[in-house]
């Protein structure tokens, strides 16, 4: 395309970095959605082995989120002093990270999936191990919701010293 041609370099790099902020966003959310969908007491081998991958594809698009998290702040972003000085950046760090954090009980539940599953078995969920992991996904899909909001109040200066806020 002729237009992308005439843009400069650093456009294009920080506009690509944004890009695969905003989509690993999106597939994550997309992910525990899925997730929380397949979630209930003894799954099909079929809704387990999906789950394991739909694990598996959230972890990779969460640390693409990161990384091109941490890219922003350092160099594609508006400085890191304007992400570091604002009390909501550190909101949103926290948010993701408990998530994230919130995240490893299911992934660890589906790891132990692999067992049955490669015996071509589908693995035996309880309805209260299904109520807690769907309560753990729930809890999981009101934080990444609130993490936008916190973004969009930050880039508008809110939580900044002579800020909108």
């Amino acid at each position: 395309m002729p237009g992308f041609a005439a843009l400069p370099t650093p456009v294009l790099s920080s506009a690509g970095v944004a890009y695969v902020h905003y989509l690993s966003f999106m597939i994550c959310f997309g992910a525990l959605v899925l997730e929380r969908r397949l979630i209930r007491p003894n799954p099909s081998k079929q809704d387990a082995t999906l789950m394991v991958i739909t694990d598996v594809v959230y972890g990779l698009a969460a640390l693409a989120l990161l990384g091109s998290g941490i890219l922003r702040v350092l160099h594609f972003g508006q400085g890191s002093a304007f992400y570091t000085e604002n009390p909501l950046f550190w909101w949103k760090v926290g948010l993701y990270l408990s998530v994230g954090g919130l995240s490893l009980y299911p992934t660890i539940t589906y790891i132990l999936w692999a067992i049955p599953l490669r015996k071509g078995e589908a693995p035996q969920v309880s309805e209260a191990l299904a109520k807690r992991l769907g309560w753990i996904l729930n809890i999981e899909l009101a934080g990444f919701a609130a993490i936008p909001l916190l973004a969009t109040l930050m880039a508008r200066g809110v939580g900044l010293p002579g800020g909108a806020g």
